[in-house]
């Protein structure tokens, strides 16, 4: 196959066929090389593979032939020039973070972030000598005033964990590169099949693909996107002393995922749209978020850089706390779960789980009070999902 073609493929053909690499046998699904190191032929090309004047691979923290086809793929689909595959969704944010950063560089992030992402900038960091200001990223000019001289880093989610903000990306791109910092965006609950934030202009892009890529609830995985210049050099040294590599086991099953990701998505968004319209007529929810509505708070900056809606819903159930917990525990076909992006419908509780360690002051900064569900829409038949949270609704009254 010519890259010619490749870069000519529809997304759909790159999920499934993008980076491929057979070996001799010639076998169809893509081979799992469980491998820590490699064999050479003689002590000099041994050599001459350190020293990086012949191919191949040396060691599997560094690299490994299946990690190196789950990378490939996602470059393909992402529009990116290289990447490299962690262990974890977080083990891709941080390094992606620290890894072009000093003592006496400052970072500047929408405070809107998934909890451990949130403590990475607030608490991690500054350990480090690294100093963070968080803001609210829906609008341009509190990154504007945020700025410092030695300003190097801006980190977003869009949409956010997990009220479903939204942040002008390109915005915030066109700032960063006023200044010279890097813009670093987390993508998981867009997925790349909704948004490109290379195309709006970040410069960095991490995914858990332990959340819609792999989609199926069976292994943890992240990925960092971005140019070759930047990985080469800030994230190679970082990535290969520290170890946050992907297990090959878990990217050939990645490289599953992505080959139904097309399919999962656009049938997940459908039914969430349907049951994000459902609730915002329930006279039980006093709140509802969803980036496919008209009545989304930025809802023209949706329009603008995403393609479709989102699997995720945000609404509020009143009756605070012991509302949200009726509403859960009467579910019969949603599951209470804290992850997302999986084929089974899944919904958390984001103040007593994913936001727990956060002040009160800073969970009612971002939206999220004691009545604050998030819901993670799968594969389930639209009506029977309907009918399953209609029944918990009453449950809640």
């Amino acid at each position: 196959m010519s890259s010619e073609k490749q870069r000519n493929w529809k997304p759909q053909t790159t999920l499934v066929h993008g980076g491929s690499l057979r070996s001799g046998f010639g076998e169809t699904s893509e081979s799992i090389f469980l491998t820590q190191g490699y064999v050479y032929e003689s002590a000099e090309s041994a050599e001459a593979r350190f020293k990086g004047e012949t191919p191949g691979f040396i060691y599997s923290r560094y690299a490994n032939p299946t990690v190196d086809m789950f990378e490939k793929r996602m470059c393909a689909l992402e529009g990116a020039e290289d990447a490299r595959a962690t262990a974890s969704g977080m083990a891709a944010v941080t390094a992606a973070i620290l890894c072009g950063l000093k003592a006496g560089d400052h970072i500047v992030a929408a405070r809107a972030l998934f909890g451990s992402c949130r403590w990475v900038v607030e608490t991690l960091a500054p350990k480090y000598g690294i100093e963070a200001t968080l803001v609210d990223g829906t609008l341009i000019e509190n990154w504007e005033k945020a700025v410092q001289p030695n300003t190097k880093l801006f980190f977003l989610e869009s949409p956010t964990n997990p009220t479903l903000e939204v942040v002008d990306i390109a915005a915030v791109a066109t700032l960063a590169n006023s200044i010279g910092a890097r813009l670093v965006v987390d993508n998981v609950f867009a997925t790349p099949m909704q948004q490109k934030p290379l195309e709006l202009g970040a410069h960095v892009v991490v995914y858990s693909a332990t959340k819609h890529i792999d989609g199926q609830g069976r292994c943890l995985g992240g990925v960092i996107l971005s140019d070759k210049k930047w990985i080469d050099e800030n994230l190679h040294d970082y990535f290969r002393h520290t170890g946050p590599s992907l297990s090959p086991f878990n990217a050939w099953t990645l490289l599953k995922g992505l080959e139904t990701l097309p399919l999962r998505v656009r049938q997940q968004t459908e039914t969430a749209g349907k049951i994000a319209d459902f609730l915002a007529e329930q006279p039980e929810v006093s709140r509802l978020i969803y980036p496919g509505r008209a009545d989304h708070p930025q809802a023209d900056i949706v329009k603008r850089q995403m393609s479709g809606g989102s699997t995720l819903i945000c609404f509020d159930v009143k009756g605070g706390k012991k509302a949200a917990f009726a509403f859960e525990n009467a579910l019969r076909i949603v599951l209470i779960s804290n992850n997302l992006g999986d084929a089974k419908s899944l919904i958390t509780h984001p103040a007593t789980t994913t936001h727990k360690n956060l002040t009160d002051e800073a969970r009612a900064e971002l939206g999220i009070d004691d009545g604050t569900l998030r819901l993670s829409v799968g594969l389930e038949d639209a009506d029977d999902l309907l009918n399953d949270i209609g029944d918990a609704l009453k449950a809640a009254r």
